[in-house]
């Protein structure tokens, strides 16, 4: 899957297959933001890709926002092979740092 962007429907159909690798650092980064695995899974459900990074290694990767309330959202990094998802972090997107819909970065 090198170079490839990543689909938010194989996304889906993986995490519904439980095919989630969660590394050390995702989960001590989910722990220190108070962000839950469920809020995690969810974001892939029910997001949508606003970033690809097809040249990261091991994997291609991608930036996904959802949201988790209606006032709430999260962004999640997740890498794929195309039979693993593979998370990398998560975080609550700063609105110093996100226009209102959470997907544009504002200009510095």
């Amino acid at each position: 899957m090198c170079n490839e962007e990543l689909n938010i429907a194989v996304l889906r159909t993986l995490c519904s297959d439980e095919r989630i690798r969660w590394s050390r650092h995702a989960l001590k980064r989910l722990r220190e933001r108070s962000i839950s695995t469920d809020d995690f899974v969810k974001c892939i459900m029910s997001g949508k890709i606003i970033r690809q990074y097809p040249d990261d290694r091991p994997t291609p990767s991608c930036l996904i926002l959802g949201w988790i309330t209606d006032i709430c959202a999260l962004h999640v990094v997740v890498g794929c092979d195309g039979d693993y998802i593979y998370a990398i972090t998560a975080y609550y997107p700063d609105i110093n740092e996100w226009e209102s819909d959470m997907e544009t970065r504002k200009e510095r």
